[in-house]
């Protein structure tokens, strides 16, 4: 079930989330400390089904063809001994902007349990449903941070995964905003910010047609109950008619900027993250489907990897060239890795299946340092040989690139005390402390 915010709420409540709402304050228990973190924002870039770590960012050439298939030929980058899958080399001439770590690993091979454990940080099974990432930034880097943006805190490109409750105990107004529609088409059709057929003209002569409408509206002029609905109406409409809601016009940015970026789906996703950061958005989530590859893995890969580097070298490149890496996380994972050893049999004829043992991700940003590398798998890539990485400590080290305290206690419904950090308990020192 999707968890994104309606189009409706966003017109009834205004782009923000309603100033109604926002003026109900966090949440937050009293005393929460300040935020100091060098990062104001996250990109996360979700390989949703779970990509394959030695086609990527964990190449192991050495394991012969029953592992590697024809990508056999890792690359070098422009840090001296580290090497990325071959379909990558684009990232690889940027390897001084990113770290990877090589030894995420958690055991869990059910796309609903693993997807909810790498974004929250906590594995399922207890009756508690905690927040996602996105969640969590939103509440304390957004909403409960006074953050008055006309721009939602939390962003999906373009739909949620629908695998769990992205906003958890924290509740409804923490969900997502889901732009639906396809950036890389001529007009960007964003859920309840842009009516396909509709002209922005068209958009004009209603608003102007529904207050000629609304009789009652003009009698009761000088109401002062009905501010409230005047302010989240104009609010609505900046978003739909004015400069807020331009961001996701992506026809502003020359043609070299969107080529760069490549002019597919996930490209252009990335280009409108980049232009959301810009603006101030704490968090902003990009869903790139299309990694369960369970058949047919390496054409899949020829298609999809290409894209990635593509995608993902120009986010990294034009964020540090505007100056917004250093305060930008850009973390890119899924929720677990692939089988490295192929399926060659039927039905599978050269997939991979799911691979919780160990798989990686690429951190970039926000203080995490570039052209490192944590962890290690084994020859082959099928388990985790140095410094395992929990979700948990990958997800704390983004909150403490943002400035959170992980020790901070979480709103919750029934006054169980849930700090921000998951896992806190048992882990010492800071999160990736080798990356920062």
């Amino acid at each position: 079930m999707s968890s994104s915010i309606s189009r409706r709420e966003v017109l009834r409540y205004g782009a923000a989330g309603a100033a109604a709402l926002l003026s109900r304050g966090s949440g937050l228990e009293a005393g929460a400390p300040a935020l100091t973190g060098t990062a104001r924002s996250v990109i996360q870039i979700w390989m949703w089904g779970g990509p394959c770590h030695i086609d990527t960012f964990d190449p192991k050439p050495e394991a012969g063809y029953d592992y590697c298939g024809p990508l056999s030929r890792p690359i070098a980058t422009n840090v001296d001994g580290l090497r990325i899958g071959e379909l990558l080399p684009r990232l690889a001439a940027q390897a001084d902007k990113y770290s990877v770590v090589r030894s995420l690993t958690h055991g869990v091979n059910a796309h609903e349990t693993a997807a909810y454990l790498v974004q929250t940080g906590h594995a399922s099974g207890d009756r508690q449903v905690f927040p996602s990432a996105g969640a969590v930034v939103s509440l304390l880097k957004g909403y409960g941070a006074g953050y008055h943006g006309l721009l939602p805190p939390y962003i999906v490109v373009t739909e949620p995964q629908g695998r769990f409750s992205e906003a958890g105990f924290l509740g409804t107004r923490y969900k997502p905003f889901a732009t639906g529609g396809d950036p890389a088409q001529a007009r960007f059709v964003v859920e309840g910010v842009v009516a396909p057929g509709v002209s922005d003209e068209r958009q004009r002569d209603r608003r102007a047609l529904l207050g000629r409408l609304n009789t009652l509206r003009q009698a009761m002029a000088s109401e002062p109950a009905l501010a409230a609905f005047d302010e989240a109406e104009a609010q609505a409409y900046e978003l739909i008619l004015g400069d807020a809601g331009k961001v996701f016009d992506l026809s502003q940015e020359n043609e070299a900027t969107r080529e760069q970026y490549g002019r597919n789906t996930f490209g252009q996703s990335c280009l409108l993250a980049r232009r959301l950061v810009e603006r101030g958005v704490p968090y902003v989530t990009i869903n790139d489907k299309g990694w369960d590859t369970h058949k047919q893995h390496f054409p899949t890969m020829r298609r999809k990897l290409p894209e990635l580097d593509r995608g993902l070298a120009a986010l990294l490149s034009d964020l540090s060239d505007r100056g917004l890496l250093d305060t930008t996380v850009v973390w890119c994972a899924g929720e677990f890795g692939r089988t490295p050893k192929v399926q060659w049999e039927a039905p599978w004829n050269g997939g991979r299946g799911h691979h919780g043992r160990a798989f990686a991700a690429l951190v970039a940003g926000g203080g995490f340092r570039g052209g490192r590398v944590l962890g290690a798998t084994d020859a082959r890539g099928e388990d985790v040989r140095d410094r395992p990485v929990s979700p948990a400590e990958l997800v704390s080290a983004i909150y403490e690139r943002l400035g959170l305290d992980l020790a901070a206690r979480l709103p919750h419904p029934e006054g169980l005390p849930v700090v921000v950090g998951p896992g806190l308990d048992a882990r010492a020192g800071r999160a990736l402390e080798e990356l920062l």
